[in-house]
């Protein structure tokens, strides 16, 4: 971005806000998940000066409660909004004006997006966040990029070996799963009677990485598996009991996202891939060499057309959230385009890396 003002990085705000990149993060229990986005977004600030970056959450602009002790006294809820920016790698903050004869007329309590990024452009020496505010959240996310690494936790788990082919292509969903199951409820289960997507009779044993928070919210929940599902568990004395505890748990969250996920009927499917938006979709795909030189109707060709026809379908079936498929949809997609080798998976199982100390 070259032009005058900051370009923002920002949750967007309807009808006020110029060319952003915008976000929204569900960091559920994890506190640490929300100060580890703030210390993106500082490094983004500062690897490109031509971003400015503002952030909140349900409490409002959570960086100034970081620092309450060192506010200025003008400085309260009511008017701090759009005030707050990271600009340049450093935390700013737009003042009221003491003066309203000068250039810059900052009466107003409240600021709109535009007038905060025009005047972060022309004064932000000026504006930059006193030493203790800056210091007191600039603590809060000290110690990263290394504290990422401390903050995962690695277990065995016994899992079907679908969900361990879907992990080794979208580690990440590991998280939708354990919330899924975490947040369950009972017409959730209800689909975790039958297991039609990961049934328990091809089972694996693997290493899953979470996070801390999400391994602590598996481990801690009290669950005992329907006796229709097939997932039974050894006695608690069998030494690997938790891996098969583990994965039981994982395995119902990926089955309660699988159970609610869109399932388009194969008309509609068809008529979704047969106007002139998809020839044009696909134009675009094998000109961008999409299909990596594949032949027409191979076995790899076909895999990447059906992902292309998944994504093309969710695109067009959710125009309002044009790339965001749901984890089940996603899962569904994995599964059929990844060759499942369950020989493979039992030989790395003979020779796992030992898990984290709880």
């Amino acid at each position: 971005w070259r032009g005058p003002e900051p370009l923002l990085l920002s949750a967007p705000r309807p009808g006020e806000t110029p060319a952003h990149l915008g976000g929204t993060t569900l960091f559920g229990d994890n506190v640490e998940d929300e100060w580890f986005i703030v210390y993106l977004l500082r490094e983004i600030t500062r690897e490109f000066p031509g971003l400015a970056a503002r952030i909140d959450d349900n409490d409002g602009e959570f960086l100034l409660i970081e620092a309450a002790d060192f506010l200025p006294k003008w400085l309260n809820p009511e008017n701090s909004d759009n005030r707050v920016f990271f600009y340049k790698g450093e935390l700013h903050i737009i003042p009221l004006s003491e003066n309203q004869e000068q250039e810059y007329d900052l009466s107003a309590a409240s600021l709109t997006i535009s007038q905060a990024l025009t005047l972060l452009s022309s004064h932000s020496e000026e504006f930059l966040a006193a030493e203790p505010i800056r210091k007191a959240v600039y603590k809060r996310i000290s110690g990263y990029p290394e504290k990422i690494q401390a903050s995962f936790h690695r277990a065995h788990c016994y899992l079907p070996a679908g969900i361990v082919a879907v992990l080794r292509q979208r580690p990440s969903l590991v998280a939708a799963a354990v919330q899924a199951f975490y947040l369950r409820d009972p017409v959730d289960l209800r689909a975790c009677r039958s297991f039609q997507t990961f049934p328990p009779d091809e089972r694996v044993m693997t290493v899953v990485t979470f996070t801390k928070c999400l391994y602590a919210q598996l481990v801690q929940q009290k669950f005992v598996p329907d006796r229709r599902s097939g997932y039974m568990l050894p006695p608690p004395s069998h030494p690997q009991y938790k891996a098969y505890e583990l994965g039981m748990k994982l395995a119902h969250g990926f089955e309660i996202l699988c159970s609610k996920c869109s399932k388009l009927s194969p008309d509609s499917k068809r008529n979704v891939l047969s106007g002139p938006l998809w020839e044009r979709f696909l134009s675009s795909l094998k000109e961008k060499n999409y299909f990596k030189g594949e032949m027409e109707g191979s076995a790899k060709y076909s895999e990447l057309l059906h992902m292309a026809e998944d994504y093309f379908q969710q695109s067009v079936t959710k125009p309002e959230s044009s790339v965001e498929v749901s984890p089940g949809d996603e899962i569904l997609t994995l599964l059929q385009t990844t060759t499942i080798d369950l020989k493979e998976f039992e030989r790395e199982a003979a020779c796992l890396p030992p898990e984290d100390g709880e």
